[in-house]
C-alpha cells in the first residue's frame, strides 16, 4: 500500500471514531480509534507525518470514549500519552487546542471515575481556564464551560468536610 493510502486510511479511521463518539457508540468509537492508530504505524518512518501527533490526536478521542464506558483507569492511560504531547508543546490557540482541552476534560472526568477528587477538580479548573483564554473559534464554548462548572460545583460540594490528607486536629500538634 502507498504511504498516502495509509495516510489517508489513518485519518479516515480517526473521523470514524469521531462521528461514532459523537453518536454514543463509545465502544464502537473505542476499537476505531485504536485501530486508526495501528494504520499510523503501517506508515513508514521516512515520510513526513507526525506521528505523535497523530497519536495524541487518537488518545484524545480514545480516552474520551473510555470514560463514557467507566474505563477511567485506561482512560487515564491514553490522556498521559496525549497530554505527554499536548504540554510538551503548548500552543493552546492551535488547531490542536481544542484536542488539549477535551484531553484535560477527559482526565479530569477519570480522575473524579477513580475517586482523586482533589486531583479532579484541580482538573476541571484548568479545562475551564484553557476554555476562556482560547482564541478563536470553539464549538459549544457555552456548553462545555457551563458543563465543566457544573462539575466543578459538585465536587467541591463533596469535598466539603473532607479534611486534607496532612490535617492535624489542634491537640495533634502538642502531642
Amino acid at each position: 500500500m502507498k504511504p498516502l493510502q495509509q495516510v489517508g486510511q489513518a485519518y479516515l479511521a480517526l473521523s470514524e471514531g469521531e462521528r461514532q463518539f459523537q453518536q454514543a457508540l463509545f465502544e464502537e468509537a473505542a476499537a476505531t480509534y485504536r485501530r486508526a492508530m495501528e494504520v499510523s504505524r503501517t506508515i513508514p518512518q521516512e515520510e513526513a507525518f507526525d506521528y505523535e501527533g497523530f497519536d495524541a490526536i487518537a488518545h484524545t478521542g480514545l480516552s474520551g470514549a473510555l470514560v463514557k464506558l467507566g474505563h477511567y483507569a485506561q482512560a487515564l492511560d491514553s490522556t498521559d500519552i496525549a497530554l505527554r504531547y499536548f504540554n510538551r508543546r503548548g500552543e493552546l490557540h492551535k488547531d490542536e487546542g481544542r484536542e488539549w482541552i477535551d484531553a484535560v476534560h477527559h482526565r479530569a472526568a477519570g480522575l473524579e471515575g477513580i475517586g482523586q477528587s482533589e486531583e479532579s477538580l484541580k482538573a476541571y479548573r484548568m479545562v475551564s481556564e484553557m476554555l476562556l483564554e482560547k482564541k478563536g473559534e470553539l464549538k459549544n464554548r457555552e456548553e462545555q464551560l457551563q458543563r465543566v462548572g457544573n462539575s466543578i460545583r459538585r465536587l467541591e460540594t463533596a469535598m466539603q468536610g473532607i479534611k486534607p490528607a496532612d490535617y492535624k486536629a489542634w491537640w495533634e500538634f502538642w502531642a
